[in-house]
């Protein structure tokens, strides 16, 4: 009897539940037309805000901000790719720079030694005697020369050393003056030995000596810048410069190489 009573009052509360339920739809039916929509527009980015391409220069970190000591790092900065490139103009600039005076110091250094031994050496081209006063401040001593009869190079060495002193005039082959080549000739001449007038042709003449250890006194030592009469010991009789006169000097007083020849 209470399960009846039970069924019978739950059918009853289902039929008023579907007996209001279009009442409850028209309301909410009724209620659409009055609601409200709320919007909210944001501006379009197309761009980032951050180029993660690009190379960090510093880093900020907040006073209060702890991240396990991190923040007192001493990172070591590095430099840009800017930086290093005009780092390495200004290296290869300043290196180019010394170059050039290096450069600028080696050729004067070369160009002060061209000019010393040109001054004390002669032209290999053939001059005419010139007229001319000696220039050196001392006069030639008197023609007081005796030739020897010896026929040998001693002879011819022994020969010319009574000439030190005597004038440099280029161009001349007097013993009023005379040039590295214009000594040569003349000395040999006394000995009824013609030479070329040049140090050029002079260093080709008679035969070839091999090495300055073979050398004898009275061979001729020249190249074409000058010319002189070996007389033993390294050491040659030859005129010099209008400073330096006819005289004595080491082998020095030539520039590179040099030919040795022997007529007698």
């Amino acid at each position: 009897m209470k399960r009846s009573i039970s069924i019978t009052t739950a059918a009853a509360l289902a039929a008023s539940l579907f007996a209001g339920a279009p009442a409850a739809v028209a309301d909410d039916a009724a209620s659409s037309s009055n609601y409200v929509v709320s919007t909210r527009s944001f501006p379009k980015v197309n761009t980032a805000k951050t180029d993660f391409f690009a190379e960090a220069t510093s880093t900020n970190v907040d006073e209060d901000s702890n991240w396990g000591g991190l923040e007192s790092m001493d990172v070591p900065q590095t430099k840009s790719t800017a930086e290093k490139e005009a780092e390495q103009q200004a290296k290869e600039q300043e290196e180019a720079r010394k170059r050039a005076e290096e450069e600028a110091a080696r050729q004067q250094a070369e160009a002060a030694a061209r000019a010393a031994q040109e001054a004390a050496a002669s032209r290999s081209q053939e001059r005419e005697p010139v007229a001319t006063e000696p220039q050196q401040a001392a006069q030639a001593p008197a023609a007081s020369w005796n030739v020897p009869a010896s026929k040998n190079g001693a002879a011819i060495a022994q020969f010319a050393l009574q000439f030190q002193g005597y004038p440099y005039v280029f161009g001349g082959n007097t013993p009023s003056g005379w040039d590295c080549s214009g000594f040569v000739q003349w000395v040999f001449s006394q000995f009824g030995i013609s030479l070329p007038r040049t140090s050029g042709a002079q260093a080709a003449v008679g035969v070839a000596v091999p090495s300055i250890d073979q050398a004898q006194p009275g061979d001729i030592i020249a190249n074409g810048m000058h010319a002189a009469i070996y007389i033993g010991n390294g050491m040659v009789m030859n005129a010099m410069t209008p400073a330096l006169g006819t005289g004595t000097s080491s082998l020095a007083v030539f520039s590179g190489g040099y030919s040795i020849r022997r007529v007698l």
